[in-house]
């Protein structure tokens, strides 16, 4: 890291609530969520890729009013985020805003980004300041902070509730909101919030923590997965990329783990794979109805069945050879959407994790490769990172300023 990032490597100089260009109707002041959205914790939901990042050392007030005014325009179709989180199945859309932070970074951008490390990227990401966390998180829906470094970049990064929507949905907003401010009004695609329709809430406790594990020493860890490799490794067994990449990770990770702790290997393991199933009940829930479409598909392998061609069938038999459900049926019946169709998607995030023994898959910027964030504990992930087999196909945190069609040739 460059000697400009000194401590104190951010600091946060401006705090106000974006409002809504123009006010809720009142018949869609009350939005109640769907029984998936009711399931899940309000804890936020990491970006689908880093912070976008923009240069620009002049005009940069004018392009911060800008992007509060494209929000607010943005937030009009959107607006359960500028809401207040109720219970957990509510959301009161009183027009309350979103909250934005405009900060200042003590480096340049280039230094974050020829070695991204979570815990300084972290700084981009407003729920992981102090005072937002104090102030906005467990009931404002949307934060978003604006960061300009000294050589004149910005980062946006937009952190909402995950009980709003899955990260397709956060995806369409932020295409929204940058068509907004491009002045391309016109092609916008109109965002339904009616997900309890299809999945009504119902009187369920929800999930203690998922997985949280607050006490014990995580660390996070980013590789990168050059495509031609990964297609050899295709043609020698099969698979997806998703999956193959998967089975590598899981791979390194078991035998990480068994070194690090051999008295605590397990006979059976299980894999929690998230499922996407949008379009995998009758009738298809339309792209442009916002909520979570998810859910988690167990698959339990023994210490034998770790091979890569092994682990690649078994995550396919986990969610391959569903019935497509009439979801209401099942529903009024106690059905939970565990039995689907196939359609793994991972869940996105660029940030640390707080939870133990997860990876969460994107794909690399020019769509050449596969980028891989890892949260282990620390004794693991030394040894982890430094497993043959997975650094035959990954690079261990490559400069995210190059092309990584030049990783992918490895």
């Amino acid at each position: 890291m460059a000697e400009a990032c000194t401590h104190p490597l951010l600091k946060i100089t401006s705090r106000k609530m974006i409002k809504l260009s123009s006010p809720t109707p009142r018949h869609q002041r009350n939005l109640q969520l769907s029984f998936l959205d009711q399931m899940l914790l309000p804890i936020s939901s990491s970006p689908k890729k880093s912070p976008a990042l923009f240069s620009g050392p002049t005009a940069a007030s004018y392009l911060i009013q800008s992007l509060q005014a494209s929000l607010s325009k943005a937030l009009v179709l959107f607006y359960p985020l500028a809401g207040r989180l109720k219970t957990a199945a509510f959301v009161d859309c009183n027009d309350e805003g979103a909250h934005f932070l405009e900060a200042r970074v003590n480096c340049q951008r280039s230094d974050l980004l020829k070695v991204p490390e979570h815990k300084l990227l972290n700084n981009l990401i407003p729920e992981f300041e102090p005072k937002t966390v104090q102030l906005a998180l467990g009931s404002v829906v949307l934060i978003v902070q604006v960061s300009l470094f000294n050589c004149g970049g910005i980062a946006v990064a937009a952190s909402p509730i995950h009980k709003i929507g899955d990260a397709g949905a956060y995806y369409k907003f932020t295409q929204t909101w940058a068509a907004i401010h491009r002045g391309e009004s016109d092609q916008l695609v109109i965002p339904e919030f009616n997900g309890a329709s299809v999945l009504p809430p119902r009187e369920l406790s929800p999930p203690n923590n998922l997985g949280l594990i607050p006490n014990q020493k995580l660390t996070t860890r980013r590789f990168v997965f050059g495509v031609t490799k990964i297609e050899s490794l295709k043609t020698k067994i099969g698979g997806t990329h998703v999956e193959l990449v998967s089975a590598i990770i899981l791979r390194s990770a078991l035998a990480a783990s068994h070194k690090s702790k051999p008295e605590t290997t397990s006979s059976t393991n299980v894999l929690s794979q998230i499922v996407s199933f949008r379009n995998r009940i009758v009738p298809a829930v339309p792209p442009n109805v916002v909520g979570n479409w998810f859910w988690s598909v167990q698959v339990a392998f023994k210490l034998n069945e770790t091979e890569l061609q092994k682990l690649v069938a078994k995550m396919r038999k986990g969610v391959t050879g569903r019935r497509r459900t009439d979801s209401k049926a099942k529903m009024d019946s106690g059905w939970c959407p565990s039995h689907l169709e196939r359609g793994v998607s991972s869940l996105r995030a660029q940030s640390q994790s707080n939870h133990k023994n997860l990876f969460l898959l994107i794909d690399t910027k020019h769509g050449d490769g596969i980028e891989v964030w890892v949260t282990l504990d620390e004794e693991e992930m030394a040894i982890f990172e430094s497993e043959e087999e997975l650094l035959s196909f990954a690079c261990a945190n490559p400069s995210a300023i190059v092309n990584h069609q030049s990783h992918s040739r490895m």
